[in-house]
């Protein structure tokens, strides 16, 4: 493509994401600033429809830039700079949370506020995690709250109920007994090393490792390693001209209510250098009425092994520049907090 022929592939695109509507020579050649003709617009306009920049929706109708324009849009764009306060007002209330969790939660909830697209944001977890500490809480009608904090700042709760309650002062001496032990270990050597001591004779008669072997046996120091998942926005969607039909729309929802569906599209973030923003734009792949959608998403590396994603789902209308700026500069701050 000319240098000519991406200036003007861009003005159409601009102009798309801003009117909806399928773009005419004219209109370009009112917004060109080198003076160029309706009619060498029609020419330029032409080539990039044989290059498959450039659909036409009508015969008498203006252009509508197809994904390979948006692309070819998105790599000429650079991202917005926000403010310094601006950004570490962003790391002020990243700071406020102490778990990875509350960090998605509130990510997904800051992209929607800024980019009022639908904003996601998953925590992947490592396969085998190394173990913080556990905290024991003796709850009413023989009944146990058992906590797992991991060094991937992850919190697992369970409540598990009991034929014979556990006095609180036992409980306590349990939690001691694994804090002291096995922090640092990964859960897979703490339950491995935990079984083989339990299994020993000696143990069934000392009362805190018989107390031990129930709480061991309901599931203590499992931890689902699924991935969190937080979307928020998908309201949004609804007053966007996204030319579906009501029951397109309703196919859209039932998608994004797919937790599997949703980390499909996270996915294809994780191979990509950390902290580098990347834009995926046309999803029919993922499911069919994501074809007019676009996706921007950040891999992010934490200091304990835990890897997150963020990312805004909108319109291939959307702004790109803002949304991308907005994605890198959450990223940064869930990264730093």
């Amino acid at each position: 493509m000319t240098p000519r022929g991406k200036e003007v592939l861009h003005e159409i695109v601009e102009t798309y994401i801003a009117t909806g509507e399928a773009v005419p020579s004219r209109t370009i050649a009112r917004r060109f600033h080198e003076g160029l003709s309706a009619a060498s617009i029609r020419n330029v306009m032409a080539d990039l429809y044989d290059e498959g920049y450039l659909s036409q929706p009508h015969t008498s109708a203006g252009r509508v830039p197809t994904e390979k324009a948006f692309r070819s849009y998105v790599q000429s764009l650079g991202m917005r700079r926000l403010v310094t306060a601006e950004i570490e007002r962003l790391r002020a209330e990243f700071g406020r949370f102490a778990t990875v969790e509350q960090r998605i939660e509130v990510s997904s909830h800051m992209l929607t506020r800024l980019t009022h697209g639908v904003g996601i944001a998953a925590a992947i977890p490592q396969t085998n995690p190394a173990l913080d500490s556990i905290e024991l809480v003796a709850l009413p009608d023989k009944r146990v709250l058992m906590v797992v904090m991991t060094r991937d700042r992850r919190v697992h709760n369970r409540v598990v109920s009991l034929d014979v309650a556990i006095a609180g002062s036992e409980l306590e001496s349990i939690r001691n007994y694994i804090n002291r032990n096995f922090a640092g270990w990964a859960l897979e050597d703490v339950r491995r090393e935990l079984a083989s001591r339990l299994e020993h004779a000696e143990a069934t008669y000392d009362a805190v490792f018989q107390r031990l072997t129930v709480l061991y046996a309901k599931g203590l120091l499992e931890m689902e390693q699924a991935p969190e998942v937080h979307m928020e926005g998908a309201s949004n969607l609804v007053v966007l001209d996204l030319h579906l039909t009501k029951e397109k729309l309703r196919e859209l929802f039932q998608a994004l209510e797919e937790k599997k569906r949703v980390l499909e599209l996270l996915d294809r973030f994780l191979e990509q250098p950390t902290g580098e923003v990347g834009v995926h734009v046309g999803l029919h792949e993922i499911h069919p009425s994501m074809r007019e959608m676009s996706l921007i998403g950040l891999p992010v590396r934490l200091d304990n092994g835990l890897s997150a994603v963020i990312a805004v789902l909108g319109p291939i209308r959307m702004n790109y520049s803002r949304v991308m700026s907005t994605v890198h500069h959450i990223g940064q701050a869930f990264q730093s907090a």
